[in-house]
């Protein structure tokens, strides 16, 4: 399959490699409103990249694994941590981190990966990934101020991973990596889960993560091989752009648009790139 955009619209915004503090293997990504692009490293650093990629700052740190990240309408960064298998949730301006969430009824999170605002019923979605080999229970829904929650969608999925809300805000998108596909789950008028359906399958080969666009196109970055597709509304799936050498996109996990420009982690290295693919992406802000 030939990519839609060639490697070279690919190019390296921040290069976190050489220096102090060094930007250690990005998973999650996101936006702020100002425009400057967050992150976060294996050891739980929590980066703030200046909206120009000049200036790499520590703003804070879990002390743990920080995985995917968002920001909700207030300006506080969710991120998602593996070591502490809970949820934090940081202030920018008052510089206050807190544990938010860990579970709730009475069971616990097991592998917070992903975390989606939901500004409409003021909620926090969160994939529980479980083991790649073990299918599990599946999507978590908490309370933006309380952290209150529960198990909102409690059928397996295997290994849920990035996630998406529809543009319309009436369904959930949900990555499976290793059924190499993703799947849409309703969202009921009383803000309930309905059956999960295929959107698309048979992805080459290890989907993460998702962001869409306004004219309705997901995008699915893919740890490997190093590429990012683009699923059409009528699940018609093209290949965007692939690095077959894993240099400029290097395992990309996580993906946020900021106009544009789309944005990826790159876990396999040190460094956060951008792709202009002259469309606009959704509005998460």
């Amino acid at each position: 399959m030939e990519s839609v955009l060639p490697l070279e619209c690919a190019t390296v915004f921040f290069d976190g490699t050489l220096g102090d503090p060094r930007l250690l293997h990005p998973e999650g990504i996101a936006v702020d409103r100002d425009g400057n692009i967050w992150c976060g490293g294996e050891l739980g650093q929590i980066y703030r990249i200046s909206a120009d990629g000049s200036v790499l700052d520590v703003v804070a740190s879990t002390g743990g694994v920080t995985l995917g990240m968002a920001f909700d309408q207030r300006g506080r960064l969710y991120t998602c941590d593996l070591g502490h298998k809970a949820v934090f949730r940081f202030d920018p301006e008052t510089g206050h981190l807190e544990r938010f969430a860990i579970g709730g009824g009475g069971a616990s999170i097991r592998i917070p990966n992903f975390p989606v605002v939901d500004t409409r019923r003021d909620c926090l979605y969160v994939s529980d990934s479980h083991d790649p080999g073990q299918p599990g229970p599946g999507v978590w829904r908490f309370d933006l101020e309380t952290g209150e929650g529960r198990l909102w969608y409690d059928r397996p999925l295997t290994f849920a991973n990035g996630m998406a809300l529809a543009p319309a805000g009436d369904h959930l998108y949900v990555v499976e990596t290793f059924a190499r596909r993703v799947v849409r789950i309703p969202i009921g008028g009383d803000g309930s889960a309905g059956e999960a359906k295929i959107f698309v399958e048979g992805i080459e080969r290890l989907p993460d993560g998702l962001a869409f666009d306004i004219e309705g196109n997901l995008y699915i970055s893919c740890y490997e091989p190093s590429r990012l597709y683009r699923a059409r509304p009528d699940g018609q799936v093209d290949l965007l752009i692939d690095d077959p050498e894993a240099h400029t996109l290097c395992y990309p996990t996580n993906c946020a648009f900021r106009g544009t420009e789309l944005f990826t982690a790159n876990l396999g290295r040190w460094h956060v790139t951008r792709i202009d693919v002259g469309i606009a992406g959704l509005p998460l802000l």
